[in-house]
This record gives C-alpha cells, structure tokens and sequence, in this order.
C-alpha cells in the first residue's frame, strides 16, 4: 500500500484507522483499493469532492497516466472543470435521462451547465454588500485535540458577526473538522474559550448549543448528517423531533412531521420516491439538500456549514448558495468552510485561512485570489497589507 500510495500520490497511513482518519483520507483510500485490485476499467464517482485543489490535480494526473497505460476510466462528476480536463467525451443526465453526448472540444461549460439544468446557469452567486453588525460567536485562544490526543486546533481565535459570512478555507486536515466539532459540541476543548452571544458553550452538550439557536451542516452526512435507516421525514424532523407540533407529551405526531418533510421536499428539491423511503435510499446529492433543507428551516442565529455543496449538480449549488447568503442578509451569522476555493471567494465576506490548526490570515475575497489562499493554505506568509492575522 505504501509503495502504491507513494507511486500515485496519493499519501495514507496503511496504520492508521478508517474510522479515525478524515473523510479525504477515507476517499484516497478508496481510489487506492481499486488499483491495488489492477482492475482495467475504473468508475470514479464524485472521486474529488473532498479532495483539495492540490490533491485534485494529482487525481487527474494519476488519470491521464491510467487511460496511457490502456485503462478505460469512467468519471462521473459535477465539476465540470474535471470533464474539461481528463474527459474524451462526455454524456449529460437529467433526471436519470440522457439529455445528450457531445466530446470536449466543442462544448463549453456553459453549454454542459445549460444541458445538466435545463436553463442557464450563473456561476457567480450575486449577492449585496454585507453588513455585519453585533459578535454571535467568539473564540478565544482555542485548543482542540484530534482522535489521538494531539492539538488539531492550537491557540485559534475568531470572531463571526451578525449579517456576515466568514469562509474558512484550509487543506483537509488542518483543524477545520476538530474546529466545527467544538463549536457544535461534538468534541471537547482543551483550553481556550467559544462563546455564542457572550455565553460560554464549552461545557455544554450538543443539544443545549443546538436550542441556542445554531444550526449545522456537518461534512459527513452519512456519519453526522442523517441516521440512514430512518426515514426521510424522520431525518428532516430530527432536531425538533421532542416539540410542539412534532410530538406532545412524548408522542411523535408523523401526520405533521411527515406534511413538514413533503414540504421542505419540495422546497429544496429533494428528489427521491416520498418522505417515507429510508434517508439511505436517496442519492447523495439529495441527501445533503435534506441536511441542508432541516437546518435553515430552524432558521438559526448561527449556521455552521461544511462542504455545503459537496455532491451536487450545478443547478442545486447556484440554489444553496442562494440560500445560505439569504440567511446572511437576514442577520445571522454564517460559517462556511469549504474545500472549494470558487464556493470560498463567492459566497464570503471575509475568509480565514487555517494552516496546522491556527488562523493564518484573514482576507477580503474582494482583494484575493486563489494563488494567495494557496500560498496561505499551505504555510505560507503573504505581505502584512494582504493579510490581517
């Protein structure tokens, strides 16, 4: 495995647990598992959507070099900059129909967009300036361990305001998992503080931070997104499952729990074969817009988002990004943090990058690019004018 990861480029521990690596480890070694059995033809399906810029770049590389050595690859994707770059052709599917195959080199990606939603598609979300007003959440030299009890999170403070979008980009591994989890309650502070409206929330359970009105999109639907052999209706009722109208004095009332799944359903295009299938049986995609469609519907003062688009086609990304910068105008305070440095410079008002569990900078998408968070993302340092630490 060793001699196969270094050959490929594709870095993991063959020690280390499944269970208590990070979901882009967890992809790497699902890539390296199918060439380890030498298989001739290869599906990669979403192959890349927890994988950094860097690590994509070495997928499709490892790609190009496999379809040399006469393998026949098949790639199923939402990005179209990854069909653009390893694709010979490629065949749009709406709603399980083939709408068409055309080869690269005469399509552009506005064509691919238009074919995948059936109108065009703006790959900038348009949003007015913020207007950040009072501190929601605050973080005060904040120590967070990993699973091996090593520092993931060391020293970091931030604050996030009402009415903005902070967008935390970092590669996968550097504290931003650890990070969330603290703030949410799923992982316990070493030192340091996080307070919400000038509350300490460090000693508190998941539950009593939810019911301070934050809400959260986790990075691993199927791990902390969804219980998967429950329904639908369940899964979108499950943060509100214990109040009024949902249940009375212990008693679930499924005839209101299951209208209020049907209409988020519709909402938030939810496809699939009812509110009463098992949240297992929809797609990825569909999976993430009922994570997505539960927490807004709370309408939280604080929403933690964590690859809020990872899975989904360009149509449903252009809606959620929408969405989420919908919630930011209303006032609240938004969190994306984000693998995507395209998702993390149109939907923030300002982007702290985190490099080895520490805030490296804080920079104005207005006045960055994707070099400088790169340069930031892996260590690096950037003129004191560029970045505010």
């Amino acid at each position: 495995i060793t001699e196969l990861s270094e050959r490929y480029g594709l870095a993991v521990d063959p020690t280390a647990k499944v269970a208590d690596i990070s979901v882009g480890a967890q992809q790497r070694v699902e890539i390296l598992k199918t060439l380890y059995r030498g298989a001739d033809i290869l599906i990669f399906d979403e192959p890349t959507a927890v994988l950094t810029p860097s690590e994509i770049t070495e997928l499709l590389n490892i790609m190009k070099t496999l379809v040399k050595e006469g393998k026949s690859i098949i790639l199923i994707t939402h990005k179209l900059d990854e069909i653009r770059a390893v694709s010979d052709r490629v065949t749009v599917i709406r709603r399980g129909k083939s709408i068409d195959t055309v080869t690269i080199e005469g399509s552009t990606n506005a064509d691919l967009a238009e074919m995948m939603v059936g109108h065009q598609v703006s790959f900038k979300t348009e949003k007015i300036p913020s207007n950040p007003k009072e501190v929601v959440l605050s973080i005060k030299d904040l120590v967070v361990n990993e699973n091996r009890g090593v520092p993931a999170v060391k020293n970091l403070s931030l604050d996030v305001r009402a009415g903005e979008i902070i967008g935390i980009a970092g590669i996968d591994g550097n504290g931003q998992t650890e990070l969330v989890q603290a703030i949410t309650g799923l992982r316990k502070v070493k030192s340091g503080d996080i307070t919400i409206k000038g509350e300490s929330i460090i000693h508190k359970t998941t539950r009593q931070i939810t019911e301070m009105s934050v809400g959260h999109i986790p990075e691993d639907r199927h791990r902390d997104g969804m219980v998967l052999e429950m329904t639908v209706a369940e899964n979108i009722a499950l943060q509100t499952y214990y109040k009024e109208p949902n249940s009375k004095n212990g008693i679930l009332n499924y005839s209101v729990i299951n209208a209020k799944a049907r209409e988020l359903m519709k909402e938030f295009d939810v496809r699939g074969a009812g509110e009463l299938i098992a949240g297992g049986e929809l797609s990825g995609g569909n999976q993430q817009k009922a994570v997505i469609a539960r927490e807004i519907d709370r309408d939280p003062e604080l929403l933690i988002v964590s690859q809020p688009t990872r899975g989904l086609d360009v149509g449903a990304i252009e809606y959620i990004r929408k969405r989420i910068i919908a919630e930011r105008d209303k006032g609240k305070a938004v969190i994306v943090v984000s693998f995507e440095l395209d998702e993390i410079l149109d939907m923030s008002d300002r982007i702290a990058v985190i490099y080895d569990g520490a805030i490296q900078g804080i920079l104005d998408p207005a006045e960055t690019n994707k070099q400088d968070l790169g340069i930031l993302m892996a260590g690096g340092q950037l003129n004191k004018e560029e970045a505010n630490v």
